[in-house]
Formats: structure tokens, sequence, C-alpha cells
């Protein structure tokens, strides 16, 4: 049986003006430790498509790993790794709101359950 991909979306709504020092931090520091635990990063896309600095941008980024086993091997190394949290609390003043969900292609979702 074939690993399913999951993928993990961090969704970013940055206060104005913030977007591109945001998105270069994020690209620079924490997709590398990102990568290191075991994620892939696919993309990262910005919301409206152009610089705002006079309102927010959405910063939408999307990593991929392979099945349960990667993904619970990444989580568990993000718990046991200080780094994220920290970085996550440097940039808190360019965040207004940020939500981190978990997906799957539908037709991978039934063997994922099958853990």
């Amino acid at each position: 049986m074939s690993d399913r991909t999951i993928f993990v979306v961090d969704q970013v709504l940055l206060e104005p003006g913030a977007a591109r020092d945001f998105v270069a931090a994020y690209l620079d520091v924490y997709a590398p430790a990102a990568a290191r635990r075991g994620l892939t990063l696919d993309r990262v896309v910005i919301s409206p498509p152009v610089w705002l600095d006079d309102a927010s941008n959405t910063v939408t980024a999307t990593w991929s790993v392979e099945g349960a086993r990667g993904w619970w091997q990444a989580m568990v190394a993000a718990r046991h790794d200080p780094t994220p949290a920290q970085w996550w609390t440097d940039m808190a003043p360019f965040i207004v709101e940020r939500s981190r969900s978990m997906a799957a292609d539908v037709a991978d979702v039934e063997g994922l359950c099958d853990v």
C-alpha cells in the first residue's frame, strides 16, 4: 500500500504592510526548519495577489507529508522542538490571526482512516 498525502495548511492574516517581511521570514527561517521536521513545502500564495501597504494580505502556505506515519512523525518532532513555537511568537507583531488545518484528497481519506 502506498502512502497517501496529507496536506498541512497554514493560513495567516497579516497586519497591513507586513506581508513581504512575513513571507521572507517564513521562507528563510520557518520553511527550512519545517523541512527538517519532515514537511515538504508545496506552495505559498498571497491573497489578494498584490502586496498591500494599507490593508491586510492573507498568506496561505501548503505543506505535504506522506501518510499518517509521516504526519505523526512531523507533528511529534514539532512538539519536541521549541523553535516553531518561538518563531510564531516572534512573528506575532505581524499577525492579525492564523490557523492551521490538515486535509487530504478525498480518494485518500478511507486509507488514512485505516491506521
